[in-house]
Formats: structure tokens, sequence, C-alpha cells
């Protein structure tokens, strides 16, 4: 039987130890001591509303690789479990419920790690209270830059500065914004509106296109910011349309307004005029809400396309067995991120001689991890806890169906 190591400040050890309890770090209130076999993994996704159709394939990824896990004899009757919760609020994505979630998750002593979130704005409101508690996370689909980079992540890290409880298994907007740039230059795009929804990721990614759509001789004839909750964008619209661009960008997700924009477009008379966005406009949700107008879009994902992977055609026959339907654009990520916490699970019990590890070993274990075996490649991550095998895919929207147009490997 494997044991569980109690976790309490010092303060508060020898009661917790008397008490069979566990001291949350972060909240500082007793909690009662997981089974000793159990450990979860926390997932934290947009699974309700408008963002279920990519949140609801990304925690599969995480229920197949635990599933999966748990199919194989594990040392000491281990077993893992998900412990899933929604960060949606009335169908949208939302900072305050992500980090209540994290409260939940920390709070819980057989949690050892966490997948998510989705959403870069989520993420800014968890990073600090994960780095506090010690419990790692490692997000499938965040992509803001300054989540890990610069002083907009050193902000985040204010309790630990020096210790980093935040990963992502996918590339940055950095990157992804400028691939944008190329692909829309590539499509002999020449004069871009940019449109952002405000919001952490949607606003990231649209500066970056921005700033490389102009250096590689694009001209960038308006930016404007739409607020959360917009409904109506005709005024916006007609005025872009005076502009006579030849692509609007869209940085910001379906839920956010990028359906909605797309499709008000034809009602300024703007139906031909091509629609280009990153992974936000990336889930079924967005051709269901623009029907017709979805074609002529065009996206990145900050996830190979696991069709055209080698290493994924397991994970694609498994997946499709278990949900009967393909994986989502960030399914694949989510299983491989699911499996480093589930390696570095087993590397703690392994190097403990049967003690379950403590979070901090977790986090340490993640930390160190090196060219893991994953469906989507070979994982390992920088000292900003970002990916080393970076992917970048492009798609189009034809016929009402995304259409894979070709993958990069950023791998420096």
């Amino acid at each position: 039987m494997i044991s569980r190591q109690r976790r309490p400040a010092a303060f508060g050890a020898a009661l917790a130890a008397a008490l069979g309890i566990v001291l949350s770090s972060s909240l500082g209130m007793p909690v009662p001591a997981a089974a000793a076999n159990v450990v979860k993994i926390g997932v934290d996704l947009p699974v309700s509303g408008a963002d279920a159709t990519n949140g609801i394939p990304t925690r599969n990824g995480v229920i197949l690789a635990v599933e999966q896990a748990n199919s194989k004899p594990l040392p000491g009757g281990l077993k893992f479990e998900v412990s899933s919760l929604d960060d949606a609020v009335q169908g949208v994505h939302d900072p305050a419920q992500g980090a209540q979630n994290v409260k939940t998750f920390i709070a819980d002593a057989a949690v050892l790690g966490m997948v998510g979130p989705f959403n870069s704005n989520v993420a800014k409101a968890e990073i600090p209270l994960t780095n506090d508690a010690g419990l790692v996370q490692i997000s499938p689909s965040n992509t803001n830059t300054g989540l890990t980079k610069g002083d907009d992540a050193k902000k985040l890290r204010t309790s630990h500065p020096d210790v980093n409880t935040y990963f992502r298994v996918c590339t940055t907007d950095d990157r992804q914004g400028a691939a944008g740039a190329t692909f829309a230059r590539k499509l002999n795009l020449k004069k871009a509106f940019i449109i952002d929804d405000n919001e952490t990721y949607g606003k990231g990614l649209a500066d970056v296109f921005e700033s490389e759509f102009k250096k590689q001789g694009g001209s960038v004839l308006g930016h404007e910011h739409i607020t959360k909750g917009q409904q109506d964008f005709k005024a916006l619209l007609t005025k872009i349309h005076s502009a006579s661009p030849d692509m609007i960008f869209f940085g910001g997700t379906t839920a956010s307004g990028g359906g909605l924009v797309r499709k008000q477009m034809a009602d300024v008379g703007m139906r031909d005029i091509k629609y280009v966005g990153g992974d936000g406009i990336s889930d079924e949700e967005y051709v269901k809400e623009t029907g017709d107008m979805a074609n002529n879009s065009y996206y990145t994902v900050a996830a190979p396309e696991t069709s055209k992977l080698p290493t994924a055609k397991a994970f694609v026959a498994a997946y499709k067995k278990r949900f009967n339907a393909n994986p989502g654009p960030y399914s694949a990520n989510a299983f491989a991120a699911a499996q480093i916490i589930i390696d570095a699970v087993l590397k703690g019990v392994k190097d403990g001689k049967g003690k379950l590890p403590t979070r901090l070993e977790v986090r340490q274990n993640v930390a160190s991890t090196r060219n893991l075996d994953t469906p989507i490649g070979k994982i390992g991550f920088d000292n900003n806890g970002d990916t080393t095998a970076p992917i970048l895919s492009f798609y189009s929207i034809k016929n009402g169906k995304a259409q894979f147009v070709n993958q990069i490997n950023l791998k420096d």
C-alpha cells in the first residue's frame, strides 16, 4: 500500500499528523486526508457554453490518458482519477470561476497536479494561486507569451518567484501571431483590419500579428477592440468596409465575438473578405454560429494535426474508439499534459520507495521532464515552463469543413 506524505505548514505539522489531516498552504484550512492510494488530476476547462466544443474534447484527452494509465499494473494499488471542473459562466470562460476551481483543487490533498486552463485570461487568474500552493499545472492550449516570459510572468509568481508551477505543451503567441501574419501574406493578403476582444489571449495575439504583418510588407488599416458581451458589430464593420481591406484579423475566441463578427460581415457587404484568426476560432461552434460565412476563414492552431503525426496514430485510434468522435484540436495536447503529470507521480513513488510524492516533488519532476514520448512527439520544458517542441498548424474552412493546410516545427 502506498503511503501519503503529509504537506502541512511547519507550525501545524504535529497537529495535522495527530488529527490525520493535511493543511492547505494557500487556504489555511484543514483538509481531510485523501485515500492513500488515490491520486487525482484536476482538470479546469470550459465544458459548457460556446467554448464547450473545444473544452470537452480537450477534457477527453485527459480522461483517456488516465484510463490508459489505470489499465496497467501500478505500484501499491495506486489509482489515478480525473477531478474535472467547468470554468465557464453563462456560456463563456471566466477567470474568477477558474480561480475558484483552482482553490478547490488546492484544498483536495489527493490532487497532485492539474491540466488547464484552456484560455489565457483564466490562466492569468490561476497562476498566482498554484504558485502559492506549489501545485503544478500544465496547459494544453494557453498561448499568451506573458504567462511564462518577461515582467508579466514575474508578476504572476509573487509568492515564490523562483519556483515555476506553470507549464504548457503548446507554443506561444509571439510565434503564433507571427506565423499567422506569414500565413496571411502567403494568401497574398496585403491590407488588414484588426479586431480583438481585449482579453489576455486575443489582444496579445492581435498585437503580435499587427507588428509582424507590417514587417512583412502588409498594411494595417486600423485596429479596434470590442467589449465583453457585445453582440452587434455592424457599425464597426461598416467603418471597416469603407477602408477596403482584403482581410480582417480577429484576435479572440468564438465565445468572445469571433463568430458573430464573421457572421455579421455578410450584412454589410463583406461576404467575400477573408477572415483570419488564431486557435480561438478553431472550434466546431465557430462553424455552427457562422453558417456558410465560415467559408474563407483561416486560422492557426498551437498544436500539431494529429492525423499527420506517426506518433499520434495509436492515440487517434484509441480516442475514436473511446469517444466515438475525432479528437479536437487540443485533445492530444491534453493527453500529453496528463501523461507528464502521471509520469512525474510515478517517478516520485519510485524515488520515495513506495510513498506518494508531495506536490513540490511532482512539480520538480515535471520541470525536469526531457524527451518524454507523447502523441505529439517528445516533450520537454525550458526554464520558463514552455515546451521545447513547439508546433503550429494551419487550417482553412471550405464547404463548412476545416481543411488542414500545413504544419511547422518551430523548434530553435
